[in-house]
């Protein structure tokens, strides 16, 4: 077995590096451009709208319903996915490899997939279904199997729902759920896994109990988490505050002059400030990856385009909202003029510091090493948990798709166990091939869902032009 995984293992690197580094960063970008075109940047027209819907509808309590979740439900479940480990350590390994610029192309992304994941779910509320249970059932194979009829859908539509099954449901759970004992068996000293345990007896309660549970808990816990990590950044912030504006520069100065802090030649300083930032930011937010329109069809609402701006807004919150702030207490704590890695080139400051530890060291600048180790550690459970209870139902819908159209209960408890024995494995062990392999299913749900995108363009246009008419009409 060692024998295999040391031989799959460089070609599974490889074949990860030239899909994130090229043909992935492309194929997004073009259906960010072409989505905004289409919309007529709607993600700046109807920005305020979108927000007004999440906070004007913000509530712990929710609703209870017999089948989907309400809007702002959906919402956090969405985020609950996007917000995890990748918005900390995502943050710092694109800081560490492309310099603070990269943080700027981020926000360039995360800019277009805006529009992107407006898309997605407007075509997923769309082609939703209900099946003979009353559950509500949509994501992107319902949408790619309308995209693409017979054989060739139902082919993209199956690849999609292996990938998503293995990349999120069991693989990506285990990779979270690994963050989450690793660190808190270095913060508090509690063996990885006594924590298994636990988290394999909590996320069992809450996966037994359906779509409703599920909701509930997110629509609770996402707010309360981010929360807590806004507070923490923010007071960092205001004791670095004389910082900011020094901060702030060196994102944009850094964006078109990566070599000054990267070193090397301008063009290879460049392409890795902007594919650094592309990269994490479009694997942070996950707008066309085909992950939240799972959430964002459950909801409950009047028109597809409702739920489009609101998806807009768990763009805007995961990206420019906490990403952002992790960036800025990481440039402004470690890299402005007092910090460790001040005039500190990618090369050098990778010697000096890792991705991993890199929040947790400029926390610990204001908090004190200890605390600021336990503060990091606490926000990676809460972000690792939330993503394993959305990606777990991600995961469930696409499995039922696969096995289930006979007897969907059977198949959900099914993969239920499957995906309990994941989550503990991960807390007590780590494979270099897992971890890898979790990236490559990632990197190739986007194909099929991507093309649908593209092939489904008229669907979001018509619903963009009748949500325009009905302003008009009011």
């Amino acid at each position: 077995m060692a024998a295999f995984e040391n031989a799959i293992y460089p070609v599974v690197v490889k074949i990860n590096e030239y899909l994130s580094s090229y043909i992935l960063i492309v194929l997004l970008i073009a259906v960010g451009l072409w989505y905004t075109i289409k919309t007529r940047f709607v993600q700046i027209r109807c920005f305020g709208e979108g927000m007004k819907k999440v906070f004007g509808n913000l509530s712990l309590k929710g609703g209870k319903s017999t089948s989907g979740m309400t809007s702002f439900q959906a919402l956090a479940t969405a985020i609950a996915a996007q917000v995890g480990t990748g918005n900390i350590v995502g943050a710092s390994g694109a800081i560490l490899t492309g310099g603070p610029g990269a943080i700027f192309w981020m926000w360039v992304i995360a800019f277009f997939g805006m529009a992107t994941i407006y898309a997605e779910a407007t075509l997923a509320q769309k082609t939703r279904i209900k099946d003979k249970d009353g559950n509500i059932q949509g994501g992107p194979v319902y949408y790619i199997t309308t995209a693409f009829k017979g054989g060739f859908g139902k082919f993209l539509a199956v690849f999609f729902a292996v990938a998503t099954v293995l990349a999120l449901g069991f693989m990506g759970s285990m990779v979270q759920s690994n963050s989450i004992g690793s660190t808190f068996e270095t913060a508090f000293g509690v063996p990885a896994w006594i924590v298994g345990i636990v988290l394999v007896v909590i996320c069992a309660a809450i996966f037994l109990g359906g779509v409703q549970r599920l909701a509930s808990v997110c629509e609770k816990l996402v707010p309360i988490m981010a929360g807590v990590f806004l507070l923490g950044g923010l007071v960092i912030l205001v004791c670095r505050i004389t910082y900011l504006p020094a901060t702030f520069g060196m994102i944009f100065k850094y964006a078109f002059q990566p070599q000054a802090i990267i070193g090397g030649a301008f063009g290879a300083a460049i392409k890795a400030a902007i594919s650094q930032g592309a990269k994490r930011g479009l694997f942070s937010n996950e707008a066309g990856m085909g992950s939240t329109p799972h959430a964002h069809a459950q909801a409950n609402v009047e028109h597809p385009h409702d739920q489009g701006v609101v998806a807009m807004a768990g763009v805007f919150i995961d990206t420019f909202v906490v990403l952002t702030l992790n960036a800025l207490v990481i440039i402004s704590t470690l890299y402005t003029a007092d910090g460790p890695l001040a005039e500190c080139g990618a090369a050098a400051a990778s010697t000096v510091i890792t991705k991993t530890n890199l929040a947790q060291t400029a926390f610990g600048t204001i908090f004190g090493s200890g605390f600021g180790a336990m503060f990091v550690a606490i926000c990676l459970f809460f972000f690792a948990f939330s993503t394993i209870l959305s990606w777990n139902m991600f995961g469930k819908i696409n499995a039922v798709y696969l096995f289930g159209k006979k007897n969907a209960k059977l198949c959900t408890i099914v993969y239920t166990a499957i995906a309990l024995v994941f989550i503990f494995l991960g807390t007590v062990m780590q494979s270099d091939l897992v971890w890898e392999l979790t990236d490559a299913f990632n990197y190739l749900m986007v194909l099929p869902n991507a093309l649908a995108l593209f092939a489904l363009t008229k669907m979001v246009v018509t619903s963009v032009k009748e949500a325009d008419s009905k302003k008009k009409n009011k």
